[in-house]
């Protein structure tokens, strides 16, 4: 069970030995030394690599050498995770430029992330050298005009895109048996704790790849799920903000009532710090190891439980470190209406697809040979081979037959989904028990990879936070079977400073988080 991990190691200290005496002979800005010892960047924070940056150990160029030779390592080779579609291939330069700024003037260093490399997921438009594509062959060399201001924020802040990560395609929103973490351009995604596994969710490769340590940080877009789903298979700190809260202006989408992007990382700390980037704002200081004390959590129980014995243990376990961290637990504290607007979010999401991805065609791809949602179904039925080879395209073709977004129908469905997420649902939850946040399991251990019956789909807390807009935090509980398990915390609209206080608190108290081990399959014992 361990060989495949022994192959990456061992690909990943050749591939590395080989991009160090490459960047000797690379041309460095004056006064930038190379790195005087190999770089360890398994489980790296965005403070420890700054500490190194600060400290002259290494350089940003170097950084990014060492990440781009564990991506070869372990993601093109030894394990072949796939979880990143493509390299940056101006990388590099751009952090050159970063270490010449910061070699000029040290007090002009952007902030947190200056230096850092970052991974985003394929539906975040870059106008630069990399694709924007969702995962699919039908936007290759569809170039967008500018960056979309997700992007734009992390280049302002110093981070470097280091790459692209692969996804779900059309972030799932394409056919009825798909399998999370495929698309027509990259493959099959795999689960770095298990490879024959999947890594959930639409952003699985960012998933993936963050907790591969293939980048410092990552960012992810949900719209029901695709954060923090992947974010609990992957053993990752997810935050699935308010929504509005970070611009979704570039983002290909699905649904403007419920798309949004936000960090994935390996620790609340990093996830803090990236989110203020994205959004801002200054959430790190809101961080305190205390933060439990007084604070008053709800259980949602009622189909928020019992679907997977192994995820029901860990989260009361986790619920039991709230308790002994002085949180006050009321339980149970469930969700009103919970699975009684599944049927209309789907028909606001079917409306708000074909208007929002036709807009997106219009302003973001503008030369390419895509300009509406019938190209695309047309553009797949001509691929079969290629795009339709193991899932078709029905939710496509059911988006295509909706009318605009004035229909009643469409309208009606909006008022529902808002009405029972919102005002009689999440609302009515947090005034009855005066709560700060509400605590579920984010879903199920990740199941064995199927691209023949798709995905073997348990049970999951998404949806409230997701057709509600409000914010909801995963983090990390523990393990059943090798395979990671997460819990979400679910708060109040722009409540995201104290759903991470509390997040941050519980990870100092439990160290839940393991790295991977690309085992084989599940560790059965």
């Amino acid at each position: 069970m361990r060989r495949s991990d022994t192959l990456g190691r061992r690909s990943f200290l050749q591939y590395a030995a080989g991009a160090a005496a490459a960047a000797a002979l690379s041309p460095r800005p004056a006064g930038v030394t190379p790195p005087r010892q190999a770089i360890d960047l398994e489980e790296a924070t965005i403070a420890s690599l700054q500490d190194g940056l600060r400290a002259r150990r290494y350089t940003t160029r170097s950084l990014c050498e060492t990440y781009l030779g564990r991506i070869e390592a372990l993601d093109r080779s030894g394990p072949t995770l796939r979880s990143v579609l493509e390299i940056n291939p101006d990388a590099l330069a751009i952090a050159d430029r970063l270490d010449a700024e910061r070699q000029a003037d040290r007090r002009g260093v952007r902030g947190p992330l200056h230096g850092i490399p970052v991974l985003i997921k394929d539906n975040i438009a870059t106008a630069d050298r990399m694709m924007t594509t969702a995962g699919s062959l039908a936007l290759v060399g569809a170039a967008p005009p500018r960056d979309a201001v997700v992007a734009e924020r992390l280049r302002a802040a110093g981070a470097v895109i280091l790459g692209k990560t692969n996804l779900s395609e059309w972030a799932n929103f394409r056919g009825n048996q798909s399998s999370s973490g495929w698309s027509g351009r990259g493959g099959q995604c795999k689960n770095p704790y298990a490879l024959d596994r999947n890594p959930c969710g639409s952003s699985s490769g960012t998933g993936a790849a963050i907790a591969a340590s293939l980048a410092a940080v990552g960012v992810g877009t949900e719209t029901d799920g695709s954060i923090v789903c992947p974010s609990s298979a992957c053993s990752l700190v997810g935050v699935k903000p308010t929504l509005g809260l970070i611009s979704g202006a570039g983002i290909i989408p699905i649904a403007h009532s419920q798309d949004t992007a936000g960090p994935m990382c390996r620790t609340v700390t990093d996830a803090a710090i990236l989110l203020g980037v994205l959004a801002g704002q200054d959430y790190a200081s809101s961080l305190d190891p205390n933060g439990l004390k007084g604070a008053r959590i709800g259980v949602a129980r009622k189909k928020c439980f019992g679907y997977s014995p192994e995820a029901d243990a860990l989260v009361e376990a986790a619920i039991d470190v709230l308790r002994r961290q002085g949180a006050i637990i009321i339980d149970p504290a469930d969700i009103p209406h919970l699975g009684e607007y599944d049927d209309s979010e789907f028909t606001v999401l079917l409306y708000e697809f074909k208007a929002d991805l036709n807009a997106y065609l219009a302003e973001w791809a503008p030369r390419g040979p895509m300009r509406t949602l019938a190209d695309l179904i047309a553009f797949n039925e001509a691929n079969k081979g290629r795009e339709l080879a193991y899932f078709g395209q029905e939710i496509f073709v059911q988006a295509q037959e909706k009318g605009p977004l004035t229909d009643q129908a469409y309208i009606d469905a909006l008022a529902k989904d808002r009405r029972l997420s919102r005002s009689e649902g999440l609302d009515a939850a947090f005034a009855q028990n005066n709560l700060d946040a509400i605590v579920a399991p984010t879903g199920s251990p990740p199941w064995p990879t199927d691209l023949v019956n798709g995905d073997h789909f348990l049970g999951a807390s998404s949806t409230p936070a997701a057709v509600s807009g409000y914010p909801s935090v995963c983090v990390p509980v523990g393990y059943a079977f090798g395979l990671p398990v997460g819990m979400s915390l679910i708060g109040r609209a722009s409540s995201e400073s104290t759903l991470l206080k509390l997040a941050y608190a519980y990870e100092q108290a439990a160290k839940p988080r393991r790295p991977p081990r690309f085992l084989a399959t599940a560790d059965l014992g």
